[in-house]
């Protein structure tokens, strides 16, 4: 259980019980969909309403409005969160680059590229974070630090930070993945 051994010297299993944690390992170790997609429903309970991500992910005639509005959602906060964020004149480049980059992540995505957008995904979110945390969010123990000051924040980061930076899931996995981050930040 290497996500749980990686979490034995912090915080998160007083803000998850073990059944989320087993669920996170799940769902980034299995390669069954099936499987992982339990996995993200017991993780999606963590970032708001488990009915309201399964419509994401069934297929039914909702599934594609439902994404769409959650990636319009999605692209929406992000954008406003850093547009936001207060920098420093040599992080104003990079605000600008990262507007940029969530347009472009945010377009692919709603051409269902999902395992084409996975890297560009994770390293967008490793961008904002560091805008809104600067050099405190590349620290080893930041996933504590979130916790501490944020515990939604912070079980988001944890789920982040357990994503591998690149995967070779199936498009439809992918999906899945990168749907339940969205699902938090479009709530957040």
């Amino acid at each position: 259980m290497e996500i749980l051994k990686k979490q034995e010297n912090n915080l998160i299993s007083q803000f998850v019980d073990a059944s989320m944690i087993r669920a996170m390992e799940t769902l980034v170790q299995n390669e069954d969909i099936n499987t992982s997609i339990k996995a993200s429903y017991k993780i999606s309970e963590l970032f708001g309403s488990k009915n309201e991500f399964s419509v994401l992910v069934e297929n039914s005639s909702d599934t594609l409005i439902s994404e769409e509005k959650l990636i319009t959602s999605f692209n929406n906060n992000l954008n406003l969160l850093v547009q936001k964020i207060w920098v420093e004149k040599a992080d104003e480049a990079l605000k600008e680059q990262i507007l940029a980059r969530i347009e472009t992540l945010c377009s692919e995505v709603k051409k269902n590229i999902y395992t084409g957008s996975y890297n560009a995904f994770i390293s967008v979110l490793h961008d904002v974070v560091f805008l809104m945390f600067g050099n405190q969010a590349k620290k080893e123990d930041f996933t504590e630090y979130a916790l501490r000051i944020d515990p939604g924040f912070g079980i988001f980061w944890w789920y982040v930070e357990n994503l591998p930076l690149e995967n070779s899931w199936t498009n439809e996995k992918t999906r899945i993945v990168m749907l339940l981050a969205m699902f938090f930040l479009a709530n957040y």
